[in-house]
């Protein structure tokens, strides 16, 4: 009897604890199961996330080389989000992407798979059928208003789609082609979708060839500096240089800043291609400051070069393995880097002023005309932008604006250099308002240094030595004044 007994409890508890352990089993499956769900979705609109994204994509495509089904990649990118966030705050954003998320999933067909990438962007992999009416669809359905706040917002957004197995064949592809669709997209305004197709495959066929072209043509010394003249507003004489780049292509011929500037910013090559720039202006120009043909060599710095916290100090030392006297430098800034980061500005302005480089605040007028910046800093130089010097003289409108502005840059005593003029009338204003120095097509157009150096050695030769000239004095900081 007792045999028995114990026997059956012994029965009951292995029951118990097998109970027990599956339970837990079930339970740690459960959390398993959550965990790999948290990890493939979207915290705020429940959607697939990026990684999620990535996998089931290839996935998609494995299965459709299968099945012949052709598949369409749309990718969404929201118009204007930033500025929403910027203007109601991050919660607002929140509320709209919770919104468009929630569009994205009621508009979906059997099949699509939803996905937030991340930010602001979004992707549909859906039927490759009848892309133009889909793609059309979902641009309205993104369009529509949505009340946040007691206020109605309508961002609206750009689509760009690459279709398999038309345009690619493989999910890295085509992603990379549903990017570039979606680019062009925003760049004609936004709202609106684009396909991939023939132009911009050729344009990515020429940009991957170019990429790999500049990553050779910079240490191959192809990119070199060229020179704009800048004058004395009061007898036209050139009295500095501001310093261009210029890539003289192999096949190509000469290739303008715009076409590789930004691309060597893209790839993370502007700090190679700057201190190549840098380093061979100022060896060029050194002896045309010590023989007093010029007096200021400006160079340009990309304001990606600005945020690195050790830019000053690169700069200082990369000066010194020079003939340039420190004196004879001026780095232009634009003031879009002072709103980004005014105290890391302000770090690197000191370090250099303190040195002997001059400041000069580049593209003055056209973002946010940071007057602070002239009050806090030690900016040497304003110079006025372009855009504004067009219809001085013609517009009083403009012209009360720009005597303004160089009333403001005076009193702070700050040198004035107006860039683009290109008329005399625009030259004469200019004089008579007080501006220090001006450049542009009417005096000279970029050249190579022969060209500049021959024409200040013989402006030289007809007008004989120029006087010693009289620097401007750096703006001094507020606290200083008081």
């Amino acid at each position: 009897m007792e045999d028995d007994a114990a026997e059956s409890m012994a029965r009951e508890e292995v029951a118990r604890i097998s109970e027990a352990l599956a339970a837990r089993v079930e339970e740690l499956e459960a959390e398993r199961a959550l965990t790999l769900l948290l990890a493939r979705t979207d915290g705020l609109t429940g959607l697939l996330n990026r990684g999620a994204f990535t996998a089931a994509l290839i996935d998609r495509l494995e299965a459709a080389q299968g099945s012949g089904e052709r598949l369409a990649l749309f990718v969404i990118d929201l118009d204007r989000f930033k500025h929403l966030n910027d203007s109601l705050g991050h919660h607002a954003g929140d509320q709209l992407l919770n919104e468009i998320g929630r569009r994205l999933k009621s508009g979906a067909k059997s099949g699509d798979l939803v996905c937030r990438l991340g930010g602001d962007e979004f992707a549909v992999i859906a039927s490759g059928d009848q892309v133009a009416r889909r793609a059309a669809a979902l641009t309205q359905l993104l369009s529509q208003g949505h009340t946040i706040y007691g206020r109605t917002v309508s961002p609206g957004a750009s689509i760009g789609v690459a279709v398999y197995p038309d345009d690619a064949t493989d999910a890295v592809d085509l992603q990379r082609y549903a990017d570039m669709a979606l680019y062009r997209a925003k760049s004609a305004g936004g709202r609106r979708w684009s396909a991939f197709d023939t132009d911009l495959r050729l344009a990515g066929e020429a940009r991957h060839s170019l990429e790999a072209e500049l990553r050779r043509a910079i240490p191959a010394g192809e990119i070199v500096p060229w020179y704009q003249p800048v004058v004395d507003a009061a007898d036209s004489r050139i009295v500095a240089v501001e310093v261009l780049a210029r890539w003289n292509h192999p096949e190509k011929g000469l290739l303008a800043p715009g076409v590789f500037v930004p691309l060597a910013e893209e790839l993370g090559l502007i700090g190679d291609l700057d201190a190549a720039i840098f380093a061979s202006a100022c060896q060029t120009t050194a002896p045309w400051v010590a023989q007093g043909l010029i007096d200021i060599v400006s160079c340009n710095v990309s304001p990606r070069e600005l945020l690195d916290p050790g830019f000053s100090r690169d700069l200082l030392r990369r000066l010194k393995a020079t003939d340039l006297p420190a004196t004879a430098l001026t780095v232009e800034i634009t003031e879009t880097f002072l709103v980004q980061d005014l105290g890391l500005a302000r770090r690197h302005i000191e370090r250099l002023a303190s040195k002997g480089v001059r400041i000069a605040l580049d593209d003055f007028g056209t973002g946010y005309s940071n007057l602070r910046a002239l009050l806090q800093l030690p900016i040497h130089t304003v110079k006025l932008d372009q855009s504004l010097i067009g219809d001085v003289g013609r517009d009083p409108r403009v012209s009360k604006l720009v005597r303004a502005m160089l009333n403001a840059a005076k009193s702070l005593d700050a040198r004035i250099v107006a860039e683009g003029v290109e008329d005399e009338a625009q030259a004469l204003f200019l004089r008579a308002a007080g501006c220090d120095r001006m450049q542009g097509y009417l005096f000279a157009r970029p050249m190579p240094a022969g060209e500049v150096e021959a024409l200040i050695r013989q402006q030289a030769a007809d007008l004989g030595p120029r006087a010693e000239p009289v620097e401007a004095a750096p703006v001094t900081a507020l606290r200083a004044r008081r």
